[in-house]
């Protein structure tokens, strides 16, 4: 199996690509989409800014492979570019799903860096055998909707937000999972099922 991952050339990718590795998956960093097409899925990492890889994405060519049944596979920032806009700053998402992405509240400290607990809202194929309150790594300053049939678990931190969103190939973490342990193995592996099937 591969996945191309797409490398924004912002953020250190090779504790993911360890994690892949770990399950025998071959990754390949891509900065061209077309490369893509011939993975069996598309990730987008978790580390960046909105507006900085807004500038970049190829939205439409992402958006038809989704359309086509591309695995899309989103982290922190990955999960984010999913929505319209995010508060960091300028620039347009892929609007897989309605809405915007927010700043954290400024009672809690930003970014949260640490452990938290998941929230299963409704039981899917990418969180079997994930236990209810199970503990992810997060390194963030921003957070996705909570509304929509898409949410699969949230996190409370100052407030509620989507922490897993999914739905048919897409799916995306708010957390870290090849920084969670455990719980981010069952993601993984869960994710990589679901190509299989």
């Amino acid at each position: 199996m591969r996945i191309s991952i797409f490398n924004y050339n912002v953020g250190n990718l090779y504790s993911l690509q360890v994690a892949l590795k770990r399950e025998c998956v071959e990754t390949q960093l891509i900065r061209d989409i077309r490369k893509a097409k011939t993975a069996d899925a598309l990730l987008l990492p978790g580390v960046g800014s909105f507006q900085e890889v807004a500038r970049v994405l190829p939205n439409d060519e992402i958006r038809d492979m989704v359309r086509e049944g591309k695995p899309l596979f989103g982290i922190c920032l990955g999960l984010q570019l999913f929505f319209d806009h995010s508060d960091e700053g300028p620039g347009k998402g892929l609007s897989l799903f309605p809405g915007r992405v927010k700043r954290l509240p400024s009672d809690v400290k930003v970014p949260q860096i640490g452990w938290n607990t998941v929230n299963i809202r409704k039981r899917n194929e990418y969180v079997e055998q994930l236990p209810n309150e199970a503990w992810v790594y997060y390194v963030h300053s921003y957070y996705p909707p909570t509304q929509g049939d898409w949410v699969t678990a949230t996190t409370e931190y100052g407030l509620e937000y989507a922490t897993i969103v999914a739905e048919k190939n897409i799916l995306g973490t708010q957390f870290h999972p090849e920084k969670s342990g455990t719980a981010g193995r069952i993601i993984l592996r869960n994710f990589l099922q679901s190509i299989k099937k």
